[in-house]
């Protein structure tokens, strides 16, 4: 069993009537409080031969990308106190005093262990669980780390339902986009940023492409102040700085960025949301594509999208399947709008049970602001004008090995959806682009207006070709119709079987 694995299952048995949701910041916020003490504890012992005046210097540790934790805080001392039965309170206490001595965390961290409806058994024994994690401290760690937050979050989001699914995309969802779109220096946003797992792929991006971390600066809002929360810690136990905003208003109601414009736009908003004051924002300067329905959020999502990109931006945004067709209360029109504006630089059908909590089938909508130009890896991108890719990948994905219901995208097949959209849009080092039946299609406007712009891929890159077994087609016909005749002739014996015991029965 993986040591996420040993977690959650005995983490589990101790939540008994807690909601899930809620013992996930629990949980979460303990493991945070184990890493960044582990790593404030590695760099004590370092200091400490040169005098305590020096272990106990805040700046040291702060030039260091290390946070400062005051003795009260500090894990050895919760260890200590594990077993008191006012250790929720301490828990809380410490949380506090992290927050009160690093800015950047002010207001990040829950407090919610002290509360009388949590069982203080609950707390000793996660403290007790995380206290056997081998922690070195340092970067190595943020395999492991992520690994477990992943875990947690996404075991969370499957127990949690739709709601939990709102705020988490599936990691190869966030891989297939990142990839995609390729953020490797500039200014990167997330609308609703949810745990922040864009951003964290991003990082992870960057590293596997030699990028500096430095050349990204990276933005984002959301409304759920304890999601908010989750996405700090989740950011700052890797060390990635950024600019999170907690916007309780929502971003479409109150952008709170509204000066600002980006290279890099990635998205997972709630599907299909009717309650966005639409009814108030019907005159907003973003839909330049037309006003969207009061009913349904989606293309007030992806004009807002839309408006935040610079002059060379490109944005992914997750989208429920009906964005592509729908037909209702003026959406055909902004499609319509939208692909004659050259705002659509690709769309990729999804394979269905992708998303915890929910099996409506999801796409990927590519926007990009100026399909003439763009700039990606130092590369020039060719003119896309009067054209835009279709990918239909709904045949990929395999279930995730001991589930049901859960499918997942491996990195070979994310890698296919990249690489041709990365050569259709010119990349050098992605080779030649060509169309492939049943997979991949460049199709022309003229050609999408026959479609009466409707952008569901498959309707573009038709049927992909029959796998060739080799046998003749005479012998396959001669085979099949010997089959066929034997089923009939075992029906029918079955049938009057049936038929005599029926009659001795009379």
């Amino acid at each position: 069993m993986t040591i996420e694995k040993t977690l959650f299952a005995a983490a589990d048995k101790m939540r008994g009537s807690m909601d899930p949701g809620e013992y996930k910041h629990v949980a979460l916020g303990l493991l945070f409080l184990r890493y960044i003490g582990v790593a404030f504890q590695r760099k004590y012992d370092d200091l400490l031969p040169e005098g305590m005046d020096v272990a106990e210097d805040v700046d040291e540790y702060l030039a260091e990308g290390i946070f400062w934790v005051p003795e009260a805080a500090r894990w050895s001392t919760l260890a200590a106190n594990a077993k008191d039965k006012g250790i929720g309170v301490k828990v809380d206490n410490a949380m506090r005093a992290i927050e009160a001595d690093n800015e950047q965390l002010k207001g990040a961290l829950p407090k919610v262990f002290g509360r009388e409806a949590l069982d203080p058994a609950i707390v000793t024994g996660l403290i007790d669980l995380f206290s056997n994690i081998e922690f070195s401290g340092t970067p190595k760690d943020f395999d492991l780390i992520g690994r477990i937050y992943e875990y947690f979050i996404s075991e969370f989001a499957s127990s949690e339902g739709k709601r939990g699914g709102d705020f988490h995309t599936p990691k190869p969802v966030v891989e297939l986009i990142v990839d995609m779109i390729e953020p490797m220096k500039g200014r990167l946003y997330e609308p609703c940023c949810g745990s922040g797992s864009f951003m964290v792929q991003s990082e992870r991006f960057l590293e596997n492409h030699a990028g500096r971390r430095a050349d990204l600066a990276v933005y984002g809002q959301e409304r759920n102040h304890t999601t908010y929360g989750l996405a700090r810690m989740n950011l700052a136990i890797r060390g990635i700085v950024a600019n999170i905003q907690w916007n309780a208003e929502g971003t479409l109601l109150r952008d709170a960025f509204p000066d600002e414009k980006f290279d890099f736009v990635m998205a997972n908003p709630p599907f299909n949301i009717s309650d966005w004051s639409g009814d108030i924002l019907a005159e907003d300067r973003r839909w330049k594509h037309g006003t969207p329905p009061v009913g349904n959020a989606n293309f007030a999502w992806m004009q807002h999208i839309y408006d935040k990109l610079g002059s060379t931006g490109i944005a992914g945004v997750v989208m429920a399947n009906g964005s592509m067709s729908s037909m209702s209360s003026g959406e055909g029109d902004i499609r319509r709008a939208m692909v004659e504006a050259e705002a659509v630089d690709a769309m990729i059908a999804l394979p269905g049970q992708l998303f915890y909590g929910t099996q409506i089938p999801a796409c990927i909508w590519i926007l990009a602001k100026d399909k003439s130009n763009g700039v990606a890896k130092d590369a020039k991108l060719r003119d896309r004008r009067g054209e835009v890719l279709f990918i239909d990948a709904r045949k990929m994905g395999a279930l995730v090995p001991g589930s049901r219901k859960q499918k997942e995208l491996s990195r070979e097949e994310i890698a296919r959806i990249a690489t041709a959209y990365h050569a259709w849009r010119g990349e050098p080092d992605a080779g030649a682009y060509a169309d492939e039946p049943g997979f991949c299609k460049a199709a022309s406007t003229e050609e999408i207006s026959k479609h009466n712009y409707v952008l569901t891929p498959g309707r573009y890159v038709g049927a992909g070709a029959a796998e060739e077994d080799g046998e003749p087609f005479e012998e396959k016909f001669d085979r099949l119709t010997a089959d066929l005749r034997a089923q009939f002739a075992e029906g029918r014996r079955l049938e009057n079987e049936i038929e005599a015991r029926l009659e001795s029965l009379g």
